[in-house]
């Protein structure tokens, strides 16, 4: 996956910028990376005041989701307007693979 496209956003175009840098200042702590870049933010939909966040993990054992959706919303709550409401859902599918990561990721990893 391209680093242009690496989620799906849907939503004023001014927000976009903020909520990126939110999103990518949570770190997946298992891979020492931000969410972004390993793949795990699916898509992004801002509408009337709320943003819908999909998320998934890279397994459905991973010990850290609880620590990671927390993450997220601590920093998107920090990010965007006060009014804004945030509701972040875990997704299964489709299953994360590596592909969704990043260039960058797949060269921090060796890949």
């Amino acid at each position: 996956m391209s680093d242009e496209d690496r989620f799906i956003y849907s939503g004023p175009p001014e927000l976009l910028p903020p909520l990126v840098e939110a999103l990518e200042r949570v770190v997946d702590p298992e891979v020492a990376l931000n969410i972004v870049d390993v793949g795990l933010v699916y898509g992004v939909v801002v509408k009337d005041k709320r943003m819908d966040v999909s998320v998934t993990m890279t397994s459905a054992a991973c010990p850290v989701t609880d620590t990671i959706i927390d993450d997220i919303e601590t920093q998107l709550d920090r990010a965007l307007p006060p009014d804004m409401l945030i509701h972040v859902e875990l997704v299964w599918e489709p299953p994360w693979t590596p592909e969704r990561m990043s260039d960058k990721a797949r060269g921090f990893m060796g890949w």
